[in-house]
């Protein structure tokens, strides 16, 4: 069999030319096997006619083998002259014709250089493509996030307007004004119980040395 690839013939017929070689050459091989079966068969029967020959069915075989084996070196030699010239004559696509699909390759040929750089170029791209990805990603997370926090300081607005309302409704005026003092009267008691904190400490101490 040939080791020629025969890779546009394959692209051309859907197979390699070395395949259809192949199965053409079972195919002859299994009728030739098939045909010593049955000139073997139609030999037994004509011996059934004289009882008294001396020919066994064994040594019958072992002919047909023979003869088998001598067919098969005959076949091998007259096929491998037919697959030399069906492989060079007919199922080989000449060098100077283009598949109609690779027409645009002669519109538009490229050098190794040119492909080469044009391979670089779709490299650099998909990398750009995946840190736009990436950081369309990390953009979104983001988004998600500000959601969150602007959900949540909407709740403590609410919670804000609320305390006025509340402040409001009790006369106690402006809930900054109301706040104002909450938080000075925060620190005084601070102040106080640091104070009360401070003078404890103290007693303990005097207790301790008493």
């Amino acid at each position: 069999m040939s080791v020629n690839p025969m890779a546009y013939e394959a692209q051309f017929f859907g197979f390699t030319p070395q395949t259809c070689m192949l199965r053409v050459y079972i195919a002859f091989q299994d009728y030739l096997f098939e045909m010593m079966l049955v000139v073997e068969s139609v030999i037994l029967k004509k011996l059934d006619g004289f009882p008294d020959c001396k020919i066994s069915p064994f040594q019958i075989r072992k002919s047909t083998e023979k003869f088998l084996l001598f067919m098969k070196e005959h076949f091998d030699k007259l096929f491998s002259k037919m697959e030399e010239v069906l492989l060079q004559l007919v199922l080989n696509i000449p060098k100077n014709v283009l598949l109609p699909e690779d027409k645009v390759h002669e519109e538009y040929p490229y050098s190794k250089e040119q492909f080469q750089a044009l391979q670089d170029e779709i490299h650099q791209l998909q990398q750009q493509y995946r840190a736009e990805a990436s950081a369309g990603q990390a953009l979104r997370a983001e988004l998600e996030e500000q959601k969150a926090v602007r959900a949540e300081l909407e709740k403590i607005l609410q919670w804000f307007d609320g305390l006025d309302n509340i402040c409001r409704e009790h006369g106690t005026g402006n809930f900054k004004e109301s706040f104002a003092f909450l938080t000075q009267n925060s620190k005084k008691l601070q102040d106080v119980l640091k104070d009360i904190e401070e003078k404890s400490k103290k007693i303990k101490k005097h207790d301790q040395l008493v």
